[in-house]
């Protein structure tokens, strides 16, 4: 974990917010390559769950929300989280991370310094509260939403409405959301403002339990897709006395995160939501060809993009030693790594090299995620690309000017190949198509 957080830090990824004023607790900046990659993230989850299905359709609701919308939900009932004080050494936890190691439901020693002399137990709001408007009165207040389900429940009607869709039907939306955490921690595993991806899909009642099971099915295959390991992933049940207050049941898909006691850490949930929040919001669907009126069954998907990013990093990290040095290899899927080719000039003080090497830049430059390098030594532009996660480099030489051919490097194996230029467009396509 330490390795991840030094070269996420290194190589732009991943930076502390406002580090130069001793940063916010839970609270991270994504640098340049960052950013990237968590952008091609939200572009393959948008295509796979609204592109390329009839079925689903997309939405971005507000991130301020009125209280009656979280008071109908169940926010302002169940969001908060009980907390205690170790009075020896002053940490601060929520109570439920110290039930854990207790099967008597009593507090464990402080994890932290190992005392058990605890203050009283109290309870914290999960949600952050502002004001909108002149006012700063009750009138006035807003929250930062906790989740961006509500944003999509709201609007269920007006989707309807509009989008002429029938059940089974999803509504899919990314989006920041904002949670008082008390103990954030473990890098970006868990913030205070992060991003969610989740997808709303209304099914008849009768009907949920058969696509809950199609959802987790399809959701752990998408991971696999990406290029994550099978033996870090695995599914887990959720137990009853667990269970979020709308849910009939939910089943998490587990990353195998190196820091967590038990080896396994929530990746993602999918919760079969039952018909509670249209109930709540007092929201019916017209069934037009059976002439019914009833309240849709929910299941939903649900994830954090940084935990994606998270599992991303841990994943694809490799180290092998070359020589006398530790070389790091982030092996990221070609349609998620920020750069996907970088083109280098053999020799920086060529100018033929260097405009040739331009010129299949700027080639490839529209069609693919293009870096260009021509900093020091050519191992040392190798090494860099790795570091980042590029799978592919391509070295303009003198041989490029007689024959029109370059050498490609391959990330994961470092086999160099030869090919034509004019080779180079129907190679990389097929090599970074769905």
């Amino acid at each position: 974990m330490d390795k991840i957080e030094s070269l996420a830090k290194r190589r732009g990824f991943i930076f502390k917010s406002s580090e130069i004023y001793g940063g916010l607790a839970g609270i991270w900046d994504y640098g340049p390559l960052g950013t990237a990659l968590k952008n091609n993230i939200k572009r393959e989850w948008w295509r796979l769950v609204v592109e390329e299905r009839d079925d689903v359709v997309g939405l971005d609701s507000t991130i301020l929300t009125p209280p009656p919308v979280l008071k109908a939900s169940g926010h302002a009932e169940h969001f908060f989280d009980l907390m205690v004080d170790c009075k020896k050494c002053r940490s601060r936890f929520k109570v439920e991370d110290l039930y854990k190691n207790s099967a008597k439901k009593e507090l464990d020693k402080c994890l932290n310094c190992g005392a058990n002399n605890w203050g009283v137990i109290g309870r914290m709001g999960g949600m952050f509260k502002t004001y909108i408007g002149t006012g700063e009165d009750e009138d006035s207040v807003v929250y930062l939403r906790p989740e961006t389900a509500q944003g999509i429940f709201v609007n269920f009607k007006n989707v309807i409405d509009t989008m002429r869709v029938k059940i089974p039907f999803g509504i899919a939306q990314i989006g920041r959301v904002f949670r008082n955490e008390v103990t954030p921690g473990n890098f970006i595993f868990r913030q205070r403002e992060f991003e969610m991806m989740e997808v709303e899909y209304f099914v008849k009642p009768g009907t949920d339990e058969k696509w809950h099971e199609q959802w987790v099915e399809d959701r752990f295959q998408w991971y696999l897709n990406l290029g994550i390991q099978k033996k870090n992933l695995k599914v887990a049940d959720i137990p009853q006395k667990d269970l979020a207050h709308y849910s009939k049941r939910t089943q998490e898909i587990h990353y195998a995160y190196t820091f967590m006691p038990a080896g396994w850490g929530e990746l993602e949930g999918i919760a079969n939501r039952t018909d509670y929040d249209l109930k709540a919001h007092h929201l019916k669907y017209y069934d037009d060809e059976n002439k019914k009126t009833y309240i849709p069954y929910v299941i939903e998907p649900s994830v954090g993009v940084d935990r994606i990013v998270l599992a991303l990093l841990l994943d694809a990290y490799h180290e092998e030693k070359e020589k006398e040095e530790r070389r790091i290899i982030l092996k990221l899927h070609p349609r998620l790594a920020p750069y996907q080719i970088a083109v280098f000039p053999l020799l920086a003080n060529k100018q033929n090299l260097i405009s040739k090497a331009r010129e299949v830049y700027q080639l490839l430059r529209p069609r693919f995620r293009t870096s260009w390098d021509d900093r020091g030594n050519i191992g040392k532009r190798y090494f860099s690309q790795d570091e980042i996660g590029t799978p592919w480099c391509i070295t303009i030489d003198f041989q490029t000017i007689e024959d029109g051919t370059v050498t490609v490097r391959d990330r994961d194996t470092k086999k160099q190949e030869r090919f034509k230029i004019s080779e180079l467009i129907n190679r990389f396509t097929q090599k970074c198509s769905p």
